[in-house]
């Protein structure tokens, strides 16, 4: 404040000069004795009674209105208003030796006037207590160079508290730019804000104006633009200054105008504080927490206030922890997914919190700092102190083995694991009792929690009889690495832990085998006459499905199409994957491979490459292979088990692309007339189930549905004949299933046929 008057050219810069710092209270204790006199900065009031009592008048409060003026100096603004009608004044002010003057000043005209020794920036009054808080030059003082930041924000801080609902804060200010950025960033939710400019009546011209900044507390979360009541024409002031605060205010405005629109900014603490004491039915924030001087790590976070309040909670409060691994699940990411979370929390407010990069490694007993920033995040409605419950997403798992970690430029970073998980389902246990079960997963991390695939693993040598003679060596090579990453399982002396082909763990694969009992009757005849069933499925993840079905169905030729030529060497070498004449893998782009499955009957597709030096163009009828095209009539099964590269969409499984409707006009071109076709569908948005089914409705008369994993994983299937199975016939044709299949243990065939039971017709 005190550089703005020198600039004015006043008598009083000779004692201006003992001031020196501005936020020192000796300065102005030094100050004020040598200048016990009024004294204003600028603006006098004159030139403000107009505004100033004008804007009183719109304040929605009984009379007398509670005021406040902080640093209020020796100024006579306050004497002013009180002998204009407003005697509910209190004044306040760091520096005893103005208090005093003023004080000893009033005591006798004004007795109604209270005077406060008082930091500004650490006020002793109870919040919400001032219907106006009225600062001329008070924030200009503090904003100093060095500490000026700091103390400015904490002073504007104290000015939100203390103001009713309702109240407004009026700010005079020389506006210089460092002041302008603190005012408008510290006011932008939930603040309503005009600006303009005091007029002068006096005939001198002098070099600076004098602004008001006028905000009203509105208790939202509402960004409005600023307001602004200046006019040029009476304006009487440096034109650098206009055209400075100009600026600021179309740049704070546009600031605004983003926040309006985009509901993925990051707000502070600090912006919400007022706003966060009640709950608002349905709201959603997304704020940062921490950081330097607050603690250890930062965090960001998102505040979701349940959608209907009147659900009987459990909790006012929980906080939920999401591990980075997890961070980009479409049921963490996304809004309906969140809402899903907040839901099953039964928590009145859910305060989602997500770990990152900067968190790795950390326990939880490391970021403990973490309950002290979510606390006063709570409701105010917490009447009873309960404690606020800390949950965190998990896998379940009692123990995990990272045994392969490889990094691909299609899929990107790939893991296999082996898990123990705490509670197995209990026909798993019926066929290997003697025990503790471990599973083999294959995980991409770009969808993490999402397992691509799941295989039991047995103790025994492993498999050879599917070995071509052309890939032994290979195999017995690549075993190696499958010994290496599985002996510590309770393996015995002469045995190893390998993958057991006779199992299928994932569900949404004992799915897919039961949606056959629609063609079952197709399949029987098929077989009864010693012809094949012909498959292809698109996406090969660990080889597990079509390994399994290999298995169980003898009559069944299966061209697996895989783009990943490192998914296919994983399948391989720790999945136990092998081929053979009724089981081929062609690294090739599955859209590309249907469409090239010639009516006539032949695929000019190449795949596999004995030395694994697989082609990048594998359309290319010239291509140098071990094995001419595949020879293909019209394809009876056709089944999509591929994932999406961007789980953030909202739908996991499978890419967008293989619902194209030209995809699916394809499929359905490709298929015999009695034909099935097979999409696992893996999403938690409804809208988004609801769009797949859509487009394939377009193309297939006959629909069916089969729901898992509580509402997460779908299989569809569709008949391509125009003559569909009834739905009273469910029954023969899973039994007609049962005896196709070959199965080495009756719980995995019961399994199937208890799955047929759960397929629906889509209407």
């Amino acid at each position: 404040m005190g550089s703005k008057a020198k600039k004015k050219g006043s008598a009083a810069e000779d004692i201006l000069e003992t001031l020196g710092d501005f936020t020192s209270k000796e300065n102005w204790d030094k100050f004020f004795t040598l200048r016990a006199d009024s004294f204003e900065w600028y603006a006098e009031w004159p030139h403000l009674r107009d505004p100033l009592l004008s804007l009183l008048r719109t304040l929605a409060h009984p009379l007398p209105l509670p005021l406040l003026v902080p640093a209020c100096g020796n100024s006579r603004l306050s004497e002013h208003l009180y002998d204009a009608g407003h005697t509910a004044i209190t004044n306040v002010d760091f520096s005893k030796v103005v208090i005093s003057d003023m004080l000893r000043r009033n005591v006798r005209d004004r007795p109604l006037m209270r005077w406060r020794v008082m930091d500004i920036t650490a006020m002793q009054f109870e919040d919400e207590s001032f219907i106006a808080v009225i600062d001329k030059g008070g924030l200009d003082a503090l904003m100093e160079p060095e500490l000026g930041p700091k103390l400015g924000n904490q002073y504007l801080s104290e000015v939100k508290r203390v103001l009713k609902p309702g109240g407004k804060f009026v700010c005079l200010t020389l506006a210089e730019s460092h002041v302008l950025n603190l005012l408008f960033s510290k006011f932008r939710l939930g603040w309503k804000m005009s600006v303009d400019a005091i007029p002068l009546k006096s005939s001198g011209k002098p070099s600076l104006e004098t602004f008001m900044v006028v905000v009203e507390k509105e208790l939202s979360t509402v960004v409005h633009q600023i307001t602004s009541l200046l006019h040029n024409s009476s304006l009487n002031c440096n034109s650098k200054q206009v055209s400075g605060f100009t600026e600021a205010l179309q740049n704070e405005n546009l600031i605004r105008e983003k926040y309006s629109s985009d509901s993925g900014l990051l707000y502070s603490v600090e912006d919400l504080q007022e706003d966060l004491l009640k709950l608002s039915q349905g709201r959603r924030l997304q704020i940062t927490l921490g950081g330097p001087g607050c603690s250890t790590f930062s965090y960001r976070a998102v505040i979701l206030d349940a959608e209907e309040l009147a659900d009987p909670f459990i909790y006012h409060c929980g906080i939920f922890i999401v591990p980075k691994i997890r961070a980009r699940e479409w049921l963490f990411y996304s809004e309906e997914g969140q809402w899903m979370v907040v839901r099953s929390s039964k928590a009145a407010r859910l305060i989602m919190v997500f770990l990152d990069a900067s968190h790795s490694d950390t326990s939880m007993e490391e970021i403990q700092d973490l309950s002290l920033l979510v606390t006063p995040l709570a409701p105010a409605e917490n009447e009873t102190g309960a404690q606020i419950p800390f949950m965190m997403a998990s896998e379940g798992l009692k123990e995990r083995n990272i045994i392969h970690k490889v990094t691909s430029s299609l899929t990107g970073s790939i893991i296999v694991e082996d898990v123990i998980y705490e509670n197995v389902d209990s026909e798993v246990n019926c066929i290997f009792p003697s025990r503790e079960l471990v599973f083999r997963r294959l995980v991409f991390e770009r969808a993490a929690n999402l397992v691509q695939s799941e295989a039991l693993l047995k103790d025994e040598p492993l498999p050879r009889k599917l070995v071509s003679e052309t890939g032994r060596k290979k195999n017995n090579a690549s075993s190696k690495s499958r010994k290496s990453g599985s002996q510590r399982h309770n393996a015995g002396a002469s045995n190893q832990l390998t993958v057991y082909h006779g199992y299928v763990a994932s569900s949404y694969h004992t799915g897919i085998i039961s949606g056959f009992m629609l063609i079952s009757s197709y399949m029987e005849t098929v077989a009864s006459s010693g012809k094949m069933v012909k498959a292809v499925i698109i996406g090969l993840g660990a080889g597990l499905l079509p390994m399994f079905l290999h298995g169980c169905v003898p009559f069944l030729e299966i061209e697996t199409v895989e783009l990943d030529p490192v998914i296919v060497d994983i399948a391989k070498d720790y999945f136990s994957f092998m081929e053979d004449e009724r089981l081929k893998v062609h690294i090739a782009d599955g859209i590309q491979f249907v469409q090239e499955i010639d009516n006539s009957g032949v695929a000019q597709i190449h795949g596999k490459i004995n030395d694994r030096s697989y082609t990048e163009s594998p359309l290319n009828e010239s291509s140098t292979v071990s094995h001419a095209g595949v020879e293909l009539t019209k394809v009876d099964i056709i089944i999509v088990d591929v994932d999406s590269s961007d789980p953030s969409s909202g739908l996991t499984c499978p890419a967008p692309d293989f619902l194209d409707e030209f995809f699916l006009e394809t499929v359905k071109d490709k298929l015999s007339e009695n034909g099935l076709f097979v999409v696992n569908l893996v999403s938690r948005s409804q809208a988004i189930k609801d769009m797949a089914l859509s487009k394939m409705k377009k193309v297939f008369s006959h629909l069916f549905c089969l729901q898992l994993d509580e509402d997460v994983n779908e299989v569809h299937f569709a008949l391509k004949s125009e003559s569909c199975i009834e739905d009273n016939c469910f029954s023969e044709a899973s039994i007609k299933l049962h005896k196709l299949l070959e199965f080495k243990h009756p719980e995995i065939g019961q399994n199937i046929i208890n799955a047929t039971k759960k397929i629906r017709r889509l209407k």
